[in-house]
């Protein structure tokens, strides 16, 4: 599967997409960027005059990538690629440290190592940092593989 096949799988879609690209995976690490664009929505209230990334959405980006992404992946590894397709790696939990704010404009690059993958069960060391190389969070994040389709 090439990066792009594997970013083509990911259900989540603009507006609420924060992967615009996956750099490297493979059965241990996923790495992925987004640059949070100056229109997002919900800059105008968050903060009016001010606007700042909400920790909320930094975490759904470094799950997107870390969990949701990576768990397409590795499902992909175990099972054809049509019942991969019928499968998502959904965001369970999270502990998570917000070290510097990120505002519109930035780029991320979020970095993430798998701490374990079983019975479409994934937990993650997730890093994200801003273009400069300094960190901006870091956590530990799961999710779980739910089939939503039917094979055919």
């Amino acid at each position: 599967m090439t990066n792009a096949e594997l970013l083509a799988l990911v259900p989540q879609q603009p507006p609420f997409r924060f992967i615009d690209e996956i750099a490297e995976v493979d059965d241990l690490k996923i790495v992925g960027g987004y640059r949070f664009k100056t229109d997002e929505s919900f800059y105008a209230g968050h903060f009016p005059g001010n606007p700042v990334t909400p920790g909320v959405i930094l975490l759904e980006c470094m799950c997107q990538i870390g969990v949701v992404a990576h768990g397409i992946y590795l499902l992909s590894k175990e099972e054809s690629a049509a019942e991969a397709k019928l499968w998502t790696t959904f965001f369970s939990d999270a502990q998570v440290e917000f070290l510097k704010p990120v505002f519109p404009g930035d780029r991320v690059t979020v970095r993430a190592e798998r701490i374990f993958w079983r019975r479409k069960k994934l937990r993650s060391k997730v890093e994200m940092f801003a273009a400069d190389g300094s960190l901006i969070a870091t956590a530990t994040v799961s999710g779980m593989g739910v089939r939503h389709g039917q094979s055919k």
